[in-house]
């Protein structure tokens, strides 16, 4: 096909595209300054291939090619889109809505399991794009499903701490394929198209996956019962395989789970020396620390709080929702730490978006935390944990 040709109808296609999407307003058509180049031709036999193309494109229904009413045989004026499926096939193409609703077939019974699934056509719809993928991507999504399948069914047979190039290369027989879903693993594990990437190894870890096996970081002057004795942690903070903690020896004043690094590090030094047990969940915390966590309030008397301190955001919620649930199996009631806005100075809140002010509500209300839920709906502001 004539170069010049191509990338007109390529235009055209393009804009066919946003129109289906919703996007442009205008018909999908090429005028004076579309076909400016071709307007700009020097030479015949170059403006003869070009109209050649255009013939032949609208001998086959897939366009409509208009000349000057007062000489027919004058330059293109215009060129319209009759039939995108047509001027698609011309270019050995897929017009854009055809490709979402192949990615649609094959999400299938997915879309019932991963409703977010359904966010993600819709922006790609739109001809958005979703953590760097569109349409064509749809396969690697589908890979993403079968992980987050496959690691669930690994927690449930006892398994909560895979390396992920051994299950890679299980599932994939490519031991790195699982590293390069993590953006879709992260918004089919948050539910959510909006939220902030998470660093990879969170995302993982989340799964049970691991890259290297990380140890959790407990603080505070208390007796943990491993598999070799019951031991206090060190000073300002020990770090111990999850697996190999069974329980407390001593009974702490409080437990209190901090979701980032830096704010348990100030409190571990400040706890450090007393009965209260600080322990670090690193984001979203692993099967495997959850497994831990619940051993270590099953040994707790009725009475004792158990708070969890975590951002004021979408992703911050959400962690206490999930912590709130493996409470509730070990019989304990989580509460909130420092997790109300009006915790925070005023001037490290950020407006939220009403989307994420929604969700932050339902995951507070998914913790138990029924008045923190309206506190947020009011307040429509997000800040960080270190704030």
């Amino acid at each position: 096909m004539d170069p010049l040709a191509r990338k007109a109808l390529e235009r055209l296609l393009k804009s066919a595209d946003k129109h289906e999407a919703g996007v442009a307003i205008r018909l999908p058509a090429l005028t004076a300054s579309g076909l400016a180049d071709y307007h700009a031709l020097r030479s015949l036999k170059a403006k003869e291939d070009f109209e050649s193309v255009m013939a032949y494109g609208q001998a086959e229904g897939a366009i409509k090619v208009q000349r000057p009413r007062h000489d027919p045989l004058g330059l293109i004026e215009r060129i319209e889109l009759v039939d995108v499926a047509k001027v698609a096939l011309l270019l050995g193409e897929v017009p854009h809505s055809t490709r979402v609703q192949s990615a649609r077939q094959l999400f299938g019974a997915r879309l019932e399991a991963h409703p977010v699934l359904l966010d993600v056509l819709a922006r790609w719809e739109k001809l958005k794009r979703v953590r760097g993928t569109g349409p064509d991507e749809a396969a690697d999504w589908v890979m993403a499903c079968e992980v987050i399948d496959y690691c669930r069914a690994q927690v449930e047979l006892g398994n909560t701490e895979i390396p992920v190039r051994d299950a890679s290369a299980r599932l994939f027989k490519d031991s790195k394929r699982i590293e390069s879903l993590v953006a879709s693993l992260d918004v089919l594990l948050s539910g959510s198209t909006e939220d902030q990437a998470r660093p990879d190894p969170e995302v993982l870890q989340e799964l049970g996956l691991y890259r290297e096996e990380q140890p959790v970081r407990m603080a505070g002057y208390v007796l943990v019962r491993r598999e070799r004795g019951e031991f206090p942690l060190d000073r300002p903070y020990g770090a111990l395989p999850p697996s190999t903690v069974l329980g407390l020896g001593s009974i702490p004043s409080k437990v209190l789970t901090i979701e980032n690094q830096t704010t348990f590090h100030v409190t571990a030094r400040q706890l450090c020396d007393s009965d209260a047990l600080c322990i670090f969940t690193g984001g979203m915390p692993s099967p495997a620390w959850r497994a831990m966590y619940i051993r270590l309030l099953m040994g707790l008397p009725a009475g004792i709080p158990v708070h969890h301190w975590g951002d004021i955001d979408e992703g911050g919620f959400r962690i206490a929702a999930f912590l709130s649930r493996c409470a509730a199996e070990a019989g304990q009631v989580l509460q909130p730490w420092k997790m109300r806005p009006s915790d925070i100075p005023k001037s490290q809140q950020r407006p939220a978006a009403p989307s994420v002010v929604e969700r932050m509500a339902k995951y507070a209300s998914e913790a138990g935390w029924h008045d923190l839920a309206l506190e947020l709906a009011s307040t429509k502001t997000v800040a960080e944990q270190e704030g």
